[in-house]
């Protein structure tokens, strides 16, 4: 396995307990998620979870049109697919990467027979779960009453918090489809943004100049989803362990 690709680069894996590490680690599959990948469709029957290390995951919610909007992402702070240890097995919503990496996959089984001894797995994956519930409540919140500049600094400043760099590869388009707006909407706030001396902007690629610039003149709603993070998982205490990747259906990583 290359070390560029470790499961500890995930917040909730690093932070379980040795032995339930140790339980999981063997089927932890190590795979590439490339911008635009579906890792679960809306109505889908749930097989695996994802928890992300390097890439980043947009959970949509989709309507009858067509159209849809992001109500949450997941970095490498959290795992994608807390439907089925919820009991649903499917959501309305669909998983899509939205800032390609690579992740660790764990198969529905694995998971749910870990999270039924109701010991530590199951508390921090309750938490992290409350954590993603305020993420949802705030997005909503946040759409409806604040501006699209504001929207867009709420989006860029979590989107840079799980990153280990202030450049983002994504385009306005991308960035508009997620916030439920028009593209022209984006444009002008991104251009609005760069006067300011916050980012710079070109093609494809976003770079965030001055984050402090950016915590001013985002609304309040950044700063709730921060916090309630990290007042439910900032407790948790990395552990390192040795770890070898399996084979798995895209090659050996």
């Amino acid at each position: 396995m290359s070390s560029l690709h470790d499961p500890n680069q995930n917040h909730l894996l690093a932070a379980l307990l040795d032995a339930e590490f140790e339980r999981l680690a063997p089927h932890l599959e190590c795979v590439p998620m490339l911008l635009g990948d579906v890792l679960y469709e809306s109505g889908g029957r749930m097989e695996h979870v994802f928890f992300p290390t390097t890439a980043i995951i947009s959970l949509h919610y989709l309507l009858e049109d067509g159209s849809s909007s992001e109500i949450a992402g997941v970095g490498n702070e959290g795992v994608v697919g807390i439907a089925l240890f919820m009991g649903g097995h499917t959501t309305p919503s669909r998983a899509v990467v939205h800032m390609g990496g690579h992740g660790y996959r764990l198969k529905a089984g694995v998971l749910m027979e870990e999270f039924n001894r109701a010991g530590p797995v199951l508390r921090l994956l309750l938490r992290y779960t409350q954590a993603l519930l305020t993420q949802t409540a705030q997005t909503a919140v946040c759409n409806r009453h604040h501006s699209v500049e504001q929207q867009l600094c709420r989006w860029l400043l979590l989107t840079a918090d799980r990153i280990p760099n202030r450049e983002l590869t994504i385009t306005q388009e991308l960035i508009a489809q997620m916030l439920g707006v028009r593209r022209e909407g984006v444009t002008e706030a991104a251009g609005r943004l760069q006067q300011n001396g916050l980012i710079s902007y070109r093609r494809g690629h976003i770079t965030l100049k001055d984050r402090a610039g950016l915590e001013q003149h985002v609304c309040e709603c950044y700063g709730v989803v921060k916090k309630e993070f990290a007042r439910l998982l900032d407790d948790v205490k990395p552990r390192q362990v040795q770890f070898q990747s399996k084979q798995t259906m895209f090659g050996r990583i």
